[in-house]
């Protein structure tokens, strides 16, 4: 039985195995597209994400079927776009009852509107203490480079968040723990949306100065959504929450805020996604942020903003207008 398996071939899934053979002495990795797999057997990298990551390849248990790889680990780490978690998982023949899940999805899964650790525990029953959210502030472009980036490591269990912790440790990646998985998924989720109203802001040709503002805000709704949903005592300011808004809403790396920055530009959604080759997860998560916040009714001005650009068709410069108008 080999400790880890890594779920899913795009840049986020290739930085955590990257990340993982620095301390396993072997991992499992799945991935749909099996031609990336030859080149990885062959050529030593992903072809398509972070292609300068070298990887051990005695290291790799390469696959292209999930349920192998599920079958053969203890701990699951999934790494897919939130918005194909549910076709992936139709796939399932194997039980995931004994398994421990570790999400490193920032989003929502559109069939269920749940955030992924609570798709799992509701969907498959797999009890919290066996459900954990690895989160940033980390871009995987970063990793690839060696560059020194934090993670947090939430489980209800601290022993597994530690096992998965000192796991994923090393000379450049720092790893703690905490024990809100919800509040930092949620968090995870919520900075994709904020990102992509950075973007659009950026688009339309607001400032630093704005944008200043813009976060300073965005870290408060993100506060009062979060205890709407989960209430419990956390420290907003912590990397978790505010220095992951931070590095998604400013960072280059960031596929949200480019995505928003097409959207201030003038692109149509579908116009944008099409250049993009990445997911910009945060235009599937503001949807799902906005309907569920019709039932809690925290005041989100920014995530309104988004949805009514992003799927009422409204115009970006007018509706930031009206939001300047909002903010503090």
């Amino acid at each position: 039985m080999t400790k880890f398996a890594v779920i899913g071939g795009g840049s986020w899934a290739t930085a955590i195995a990257k990340m993982l053979c620095v301390n396993e002495s072997r991992i499992i990795w799945y991935m749909r597209n099996e031609a990336a797999i030859e080149h990885l057997q062959t050529q030593h990298h992903n072809p398509n994400y972070l292609s300068s990551v070298t990887f051990q390849i005695e290291k790799l248990d390469l696959t292209t079927d999930i349920n192998y790889a599920i079958a053969n680990a203890e701990i699951i780490i999934f790494a897919i776009p939130s918005a194909f978690l549910n076709n992936e998982l139709a796939k399932l023949e194997v039980s995931l009852q004994d398994k421990v899940i570790f999400s490193a999805i920032k989003g929502i899964v559109p069939e269920t509107s749940l955030i992924v650790g609570e798709h799992f525990h509701e969907v498959y029953q797999i009890p919290y203490e066996n459900i954990g959210v690895i989160t940033g502030p980390c871009h995987a472009e970063e990793v690839a480079l060696e560059r020194l980036s934090y993670l947090t490591i939430a489980c209800a269990d601290a022993k597994k968040a530690k096992v998965v912790a000192q796991a994923l440790s090393g000379n450049y990646i720092k790893a703690k723990i905490s024990d809100d998985i919800i509040g930092t998924e949620y968090a995870a989720m919520l900075k994709n949306i904020y990102a992509i109203a950075a973007g659009i802001a950026h688009g339309l040709g607001y400032g630093d100065n704005f944008q200043s503002v813009l976060m300073s805000n965005a870290i408060r709704e993100m506060k009062k959504f979060i205890r709407k949903v989960h209430k419990m005592k956390r420290n907003i300011n912590n990397s978790a929450y505010l220095g992951d808004l931070l590095v998604t809403g400013y960072s280059v790396f960031s596929r949200n805020r480019m995505f928003g920055n097409m959207i201030g530009k003038g692109y149509t959604v579908k116009s944008a996604m099409m250049e993009m080759s990445m997911v910009a997860e945060g235009y599937y998560a503001v949807k799902s942020a906005y309907k569920l916040n019709e039932e809690y009714g925290a005041k989100t001005p920014i995530i309104d903003a988004v949805y009514s650009i992003l799927y009422e068709g409204k115009e970006a410069r007018k509706v930031f207008k009206k939001l300047t108008e909002k903010l503090d």
